[in-house]
Protein backbone atom coordinates (compact mmCIF):
# COMPACT_ATOMS: atom_id res chain seq x y z
CA UNK A 1 0.00 0.00 0.00
CA UNK A 2 1.05 3.54 -0.49
CA UNK A 3 0.14 6.46 1.76
CA UNK A 4 -0.32 9.59 -0.54
CA UNK A 5 0.94 12.72 1.75
CA UNK A 6 -0.11 15.86 0.40
CA UNK A 7 0.49 19.18 2.98
CA UNK A 8 -1.23 22.57 1.49
CA UNK A 9 -0.30 26.27 2.09
CA UNK A 10 -2.99 27.88 0.76
CA UNK A 11 -3.25 31.94 -0.52
CA UNK A 12 -4.60 33.84 2.03
CA UNK A 13 -8.12 34.62 0.52
CA UNK A 14 -8.57 31.26 -0.39
CA UNK A 15 -12.18 30.75 1.84
CA UNK A 16 -12.78 27.47 3.78
CA UNK A 17 -15.43 26.99 1.19
CA UNK A 18 -12.92 27.11 -1.38
CA UNK A 19 -10.87 24.78 0.45
CA UNK A 20 -14.05 22.00 0.73
CA UNK A 21 -14.48 22.15 -2.56
CA UNK A 22 -10.87 21.00 -3.39
CA UNK A 23 -10.82 18.32 -0.98
CA UNK A 24 -14.34 17.41 -1.94
CA UNK A 25 -13.22 16.77 -5.63
CA UNK A 26 -10.37 15.32 -4.44
CA UNK A 27 -12.04 12.61 -2.56
CA UNK A 28 -14.61 12.25 -5.70
CA UNK A 29 -11.86 10.54 -7.19
CA UNK A 30 -12.62 7.05 -4.98
CA UNK A 31 -15.42 6.54 -7.23
CA UNK A 32 -13.51 5.95 -10.35
CA UNK A 33 -9.72 4.55 -9.52
CA UNK A 34 -10.78 1.67 -8.03
CA UNK A 35 -7.02 1.40 -6.29
CA UNK A 36 -7.74 4.84 -4.29
CA UNK A 37 -8.82 3.29 -0.74
CA UNK A 38 -9.36 6.03 0.86
CA UNK A 39 -9.25 9.93 1.36
CA UNK A 40 -9.16 12.21 4.34
CA UNK A 41 -8.59 16.15 4.15
CA UNK A 42 -5.99 17.45 7.08
CA UNK A 43 -6.05 20.16 9.00
CA UNK A 44 -2.57 21.16 11.12
CA UNK A 45 -2.99 20.95 14.52
CA UNK A 46 0.55 21.77 15.68
CA UNK A 47 1.66 24.38 18.15
CA UNK A 48 5.16 24.36 16.40
CA UNK A 49 4.21 27.81 14.10
CA UNK A 50 7.97 28.22 13.22
CA UNK A 51 8.43 24.88 11.53
CA UNK A 52 5.08 25.11 10.26
CA UNK A 53 5.98 27.01 7.51
CA UNK A 54 2.32 27.97 7.07
CA UNK A 55 1.76 24.40 5.58
CA UNK A 56 -2.29 24.21 7.86
CA UNK A 57 -4.14 22.30 5.91
CA UNK A 58 -3.43 18.78 3.66
CA UNK A 59 -4.61 15.50 2.91
CA UNK A 60 -3.97 11.58 2.78
CA UNK A 61 -4.67 9.45 0.49
CA UNK A 62 -4.24 5.47 0.60
CA UNK A 63 -3.55 3.48 -2.57
CA UNK A 64 -3.80 -0.13 -3.17
CA UNK A 65 -0.15 -0.24 -4.04
CA UNK A 66 2.96 1.66 -6.70
CA UNK A 67 0.17 0.71 -9.99
CA UNK A 68 -2.68 2.19 -8.17
CA UNK A 69 -0.39 5.29 -7.73
CA UNK A 70 0.64 5.87 -11.09
CA UNK A 71 -2.74 5.69 -12.31
CA UNK A 72 -4.14 8.17 -9.90
CA UNK A 73 -1.25 10.48 -11.10
CA UNK A 74 -2.29 10.06 -14.73
CA UNK A 75 -5.73 9.99 -14.34
CA UNK A 76 -6.84 13.27 -16.15
CA UNK A 77 -9.24 13.87 -13.71
CA UNK A 78 -6.88 14.21 -10.89
CA UNK A 79 -4.56 16.37 -13.05
CA UNK A 80 -7.41 18.90 -13.22
CA UNK A 81 -8.41 18.97 -9.60
CA UNK A 82 -4.34 19.05 -9.12
CA UNK A 83 -3.99 22.13 -11.30
CA UNK A 84 -7.02 23.78 -9.46
CA UNK A 85 -5.10 22.91 -6.25
CA UNK A 86 -1.83 24.35 -7.67
CA UNK A 87 -3.40 27.43 -8.49
CA UNK A 88 -5.38 27.87 -4.71
CA UNK A 89 -1.31 27.73 -3.37
CA UNK A 90 0.84 30.41 -2.02
CA UNK A 91 3.39 29.87 -4.93
CA UNK A 92 1.53 27.17 -6.82
CA UNK A 93 3.56 24.52 -6.90
CA UNK A 94 5.98 26.31 -3.69
CA UNK A 95 2.51 25.65 -1.69
CA UNK A 96 2.72 22.16 -1.91
CA UNK A 97 4.55 19.43 -0.63
CA UNK A 98 4.18 15.64 -1.42
CA UNK A 99 5.12 12.26 0.84
CA UNK A 100 4.73 8.81 -0.84
CA UNK A 101 5.24 5.92 2.08
CA UNK A 102 5.22 2.71 1.21
CA UNK A 103 3.22 0.78 4.07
Amino acid sequence: MIRHLVLLRFRPEVTAGEKAALMAELDALRGHLPGMLSFAPLANVSPEHPVVHGFLDGFVIDLADVDARDAYLADPAHQAAGAKLTAACDGGRAGIVVFDHAL
